[in-house]
C-alpha cells in the first residue's frame, strides 16, 4: 500500500503536538527567565558596586561567546559529571535561560544607559526612592529601548530549541526525525516543522511590532 503524506501526517499528529508543546513550553520558561534575570542582570551592571559589575560583565561576556550548543552539552553532560544530574529538558532550559539571560542583561543595561541622566537627576529632585525612579521613570523608557532586541532574542531562543534534540529532548525537531525514520518522507515532514517554527516565530514578530506600536519611542 502506497504511503501519502496526509495519512502519515495523521499517524503522528499526536508525537508532532507533543513535540511543538514541548518547543512552546521550553521557549515560554527560557524568555521568561531571560526577560527577569535580564532586567536584574542590566540593573547590576549600571548601579551594582564594581565587583558585583565586574562579576556580572564577566558572566554576560562569557555566556555570550560560548555558542549555545556547547552550553546544552556541558549543561547536561558536564553537570552529570560533577555529580549533579538533571532531565534534559531541566539542562535545556539552564543552558537557554542562561544563554538568554547574558543576552538580556545586556540589552537591558543599554536601554539603561541610554537615558539621560537628567531624567535620573529630576526623579531624584521630586524626591522618588530608588524603586521609585526604576519604576516610573527608567523602566517606561527602557522599555521602548528594548522591544526590538528582545523580540530578536526571542526568536533565537526558539530556533535554539532546535538544538535540544541531541541530547533527546522531544521537540519538533526530534519528533519530526523520529517520523521520518518510520516513512522516509524527508522533504514533506521537514517542511512540516519548518511550518511550525514559522508559526511560532512570525506570532512572536507581530508581538514584538504590536509592542513597538504601543510604546513608540521617545527621542530626546
Amino acid at each position: 500500500m502506497q504511503k501519502t503524506y496526509f495519512g502519515e501526517l495523521l499517524k503522528a499528529k499526536w508525537s508532532l503536538l507533543q513535540g511543538f508543546a514541548t518547543t512552546v513550553e521550553i521557549s515560554a520558561i527560557v524568555i521568561v527567565i531571560g526577560l527577569i534575570a535580564g532586567m536584574i542582570g542590566g540593573l547590576l551592571l549600571v548601579y551594582g558596586p564594581k565587583p558585583v559589575r565586574l562579576l556580572m560583565r564577566l558572566y554576560v561576556d562569557v555566556l555570550r561567546g560560548i555558542p549555545v550548543l556547547v552550553l546544552i552539552l556541558f549543561s547536561y553532560y558536564g553537570l552529570a559529571l560533577m555529580g549533579v544530574n538533571i532531565s534534559a529538558f531541566t539542562a535545556g532550559i539552564v543552558a537557554l535561560a542562561g544563554f538568554c539571560s547574558a543576552h538580556m542583561s545586556e540589552t537591558f543595561r543599554g536601554a539603561i544607559d541610554s537615558i539621560p541622566a537628567g531624567q535620573t537627576e529630576a526623579a531624584k529632585a521630586i524626591g522618588l526612592t530608588f524603586p521609585q525612579r526604576f519604576a516610573y521613570v527608567l523602566l517606561p523608557q527602557a522599555a521602548r529601548r528594548i522591544v526590538p532586541p528582545a523580540i530578536n532574542t526571542a526568536v533565537e531562543m526558539v530556533k535554539g530549541t532546535t538544538l535540544l534534540s541531541i541530547i533527546g529532548v522531544l521537540d519538533v525537531l526530534l519528533a519530526t526525525q523520529q517520523t521520518i525514520a518510520r516513512n522516509y518522507m524527508v522533504i514533506e515532514f521537514y517542511a512540516t516543522a519548518m511550518l511550525f517554527y514559522f508559526v511560532l516565530n512570525f506570532s512572536l514578530s507581530r508581538l514584538g511590532a504590536y509592542f513597538e506600536r504601543r510604546f513608540g519611542f521617545i527621542r530626546y
